[in-house]
Formats: C-alpha cells, structure tokens, sequence
C-alpha cells in the first residue's frame, strides 16, 4: 500500500470533523449523519489524538475551531466534493422525461403500471403530466405523449397505434339481480346512465345495441371517462368506457358487461413523440414500454 495512504485517519472521524466544522455543535453533526452525539464526539477526539493537535475549543453553547482546525477544514471539504464528483461520473443521473395523457388514462391504465415501468427502466425519471388539453411538445417540455384522435397528426410526428377504441358498457355485479350478469337491452332504460364529456351514449345505444335514445333516460354527466368508470364501480350506474381503460376492472370481478354489444369508435389511442428528441435513447425505451404493454394486453 502506497505510504500516502498509512497516513489517512480514518474516513467516518473526517466525515464528524466536517460536519461539526460546518454547524459547529456535535448534536446537530449526529443527527446529519445519523449517529449518535457521543460517536461524533468519539471520533473527533480519536482525529485529535492522530493528528497531535487540538481542532476545537469546546465552549459552553457550542463549539469554536482551532486556527489548525479552520486551516484543516477547507481540504477536507475539497477532498470530499472530489469523491462526490468522482462517485457521480461513475452513477449518471435518469434521464428526466415528461409523458404528457389524460387523466383517465393516467389513473385507469399508466399508474398500475408504473412499478414495471421503473423496475425495467431504472435510469429514466418519468414526470407524468395528466390534462385533458392538448399538451406542446414545445412549450411544455413534453417528450413522448399518448393522444386519442384519429391520425395523421402532424408531419413532424412519429405515431404507433396504441389501442383501437372499443366501447363496451360496464357497471357494478352489485347494479343488476344477484346471480345475474346481463340485462336485456331494453333494459338499460331503467338504470342510470353514466356520461362522459365523448357523450357516446346515443350512438353506442343505437350501433351496438339497436335502440334510439329516449329523452327520458336517466343520465349522470361527468367530464372525465376515469370518474363515470369509478361511479360505475360503486355502483351509481351503467358507463362506456374503452375496453383496455376497464380490462383490469372486468378481469378482478369490480365491473361486469351487462349487454354484450361493442362499438368501434374512432378515436383511437396512439403513441405520439417528436421525429427529433431531446433525449432519443429512453425517449425510446419508453415508447416501447408503452407498445410492448399495450400487446400484453391483447395477448
């Protein structure tokens, strides 16, 4: 071992040293570094006794450094700003990327997932910005976005289809008879019907089940799919919703199909990101995440 290195005192009585140089009272350093106040005072009497000279004047309230100990302490510090610098070099940042959804497709579908998303891309830091307005890739920062229209959206623009619009009508087992799980469709009349700011409900009755909407329908109007697709689940009433937006709901038994019609629609679910990134390598990774996760899903 090189004879600079015999010389060192030991790195846990520099750490106490520079922490108590800074704040000047051992009890303060101790709850920085999490020790006791006794284990700071330890150490820098063992750092005195190793370097033969006094490094503070212990005064009634506090402490006081020595001439050594404020020469001493500027080195210190550089030394340990170099480990520091040198320890980041060797760990990089994540990459910050800001994924711009809506809210119901934060809440209903990304967020369950997040856990594996972090598992599988431990270096990317996801900001998750949930509005129903359209989001500037520009002005907002955003990096990658999931938009539901119709494509194209822009020359600009890399697009993948993420989920086709399927609607189906869910509600609550506890909504119909026991031991019941379909109504006739002549039915849905005599339930609440739970609306959305897409307002599809006379085109789902009339396409998917063969029935004109009446005036007299009992109707609840929310503005976003997430909150009819909660309100159906304790109960409130029958909503639509994207099949993929309730897939999780319909498998755990919370929300049942209660008539069997579907409706394409079309507005569809894509991934949408700039053609230039700003930062093109987990850009990418989340992208992927996005497309390997929506096959999953109809696998």
């Amino acid at each position: 071992m090189p004879e600079a290195f015999l010389s060192l005192p030991p790195l846990n009585a520099l750490r106490a040293f520079e922490a108590s140089a800074r704040h000047l009272n051992f009890r303060i350093a101790a709850e920085e570094l999490n020790v006791t106040q006794g284990a700071v005072a330890q150490h820098i009497r063992g750092l005195e006794a190793e370097l033969g000279t006094k490094l503070f004047e212990r005064l009634p309230r506090g402490l006081a450094l020595t001439d050594e100990g404020r020469a001493y302490v500027p080195n210190i510090r550089r030394a340990f700003d170099l480990i520091s610098e040198a320890t980041l070099l060797l760990r990089p940042e994540p990459a910050r990327l800001t994924i711009s959804v809506t809210p119901s497709f934060a809440t209903k579908w990304l967020i369950p997932r997040l856990q594996d998303f972090m598992a599988d891309n431990p270096l990317v830091d996801l900001r998750v910005l949930a509005s129903e307005s359209l989001s500037s890739f520009q002005a907002d920062g955003v990096d990658i976005a999931v938009r539901q229209g119709r494509a194209p959206f822009g020359p600009g623009l890399i697009v993948d289809l993420l989920f086709p619009q399927q609607i189906i009508a869910v509600c609550s087992p506890a909504l119909l008879p026991a031991g019941t799980t379909e109504i006739a469709a002549t039915e849905i009349q005599h339930h609440l019907l739970l609306h959305d700011a897409h307002n599809l409900w006379p085109e789902f009755m009339e396409k998917a089940v063969g029935l004109k909407m009446t005036t007299e329908l009992k109707r609840m109007r929310f503005n976003q799919t997430g909150l009819a697709i909660d309100a159906a689940i304790a109960g409130q009433g029958i909503a639509l919703a994207s099949r993929f937006l309730v897939a999780a709901d319909l498998a755990a038994g919370r929300l049942i199909q209660p008539v069997r019609g579907e409706m394409r629609g079309t507005q569809d679910f894509y991934v949408v990101m700039p053609r230039k990134q700003r930062h093109p390598e987990p850009t990418q990774a989340v992208r992927q995440w996005l497309l390997d996760a929506g096959d999953r899903a109809f696998s």
